[in-house]
C-alpha cells in the first residue's frame, strides 16, 4: 500500500499543557453533570436543570476543543517526529467525534425534555454519558502522554 502524507502535525506542548491546566471549570461542570444523571430527577426544575447544564457542557467542551487546536496543535511544522505526528493527528480528529457524540446526546436530553420524558430516561441518559466521559478521558490521557513525550524529545532526555 503506497500512503503519500501531504501534511504533518505536531503539538506546542507548553501551550496544549497550559489549556488542560487552566480548564478546571470544564471539568467541575462535567462532574456536575455525572452527578445530575445518577440523581432522581424529581420534577420539571431538575430536568430543565439537566438541560441546561448539558447545553453549557457542548458549548464549554467546544471551546476547550478549539483552544487546544488554534494554540496547540501545528499543521506543516519545520520538524516533527514522525512517530508522534500520527497520533497528534489521530487525536486531533477525536475532537471532532467527541463533541458530536456530546452533541447528540444533549439533543437526546432535550427531546426527551420535551416531550416529559427525562425522568423515565434518565438512566439511559447517565449510561451514554458514561461511555463518552470514558472516551474523553482515555482522549484527555493520551494527549498528556503525547504532551509528556514532546516535553522529552524538546529538552532531548527521550534519547
Amino acid at each position: 500500500m503506497d500512503v503519500t502524507q501531504t501534511s504533518s502535525v505536531t503539538i506546542n506542548s507548553a501551550f496544549l499543557q497550559e489549556i488542560k491546566d487552566v480548564n478546571q471549570q470544564l471539568w467541575d461542570l462535567i462532574d456536575e453533570v455525572r452527578q445530575l444523571c445518577k440523581s432522581e430527577l424529581r420534577n420539571q426544575w431538575d430536568c430543565y436543570r439537566l438541560c441546561s447544564r448539558f447545553e453549557l457542557l457542548r458549548d464549554q467542551l467546544a471551546t476547550h476543543f478549539s483552544l487546544e487546536e488554534a494554540y496547540g496543535y501545528f499543521d506543516d511544522p519545520v520538524s516533527v517526529a514522525p512517530r508522534l505526528s500520527e497520533r497528534v493527528e489521530r487525536l486531533r480528529q477525536e475532537h471532532c467525534t467527541l463533541y458530536v457524540r456530546l452533541a447528540e446526546l444533549v439533543e437526546f436530553v432535550q427531546r426527551l425534555n420535551q416531550r416529559r420524558r427525562l425522568r423515565y430516561g434518565i438512566s439511559r441518559v447517565d449510561l451514554e454519558f458514561g461511555g463518552f466521559y470514558q472516551d474523553l478521558l482515555c482522549h484527555e490521557d493520551d494527549e498528556c502522554c503525547l504532551i509528556l513525550e514532546a516535553y522529552d524529545d524538546d529538552v532531548g532526555v527521550g534519547d
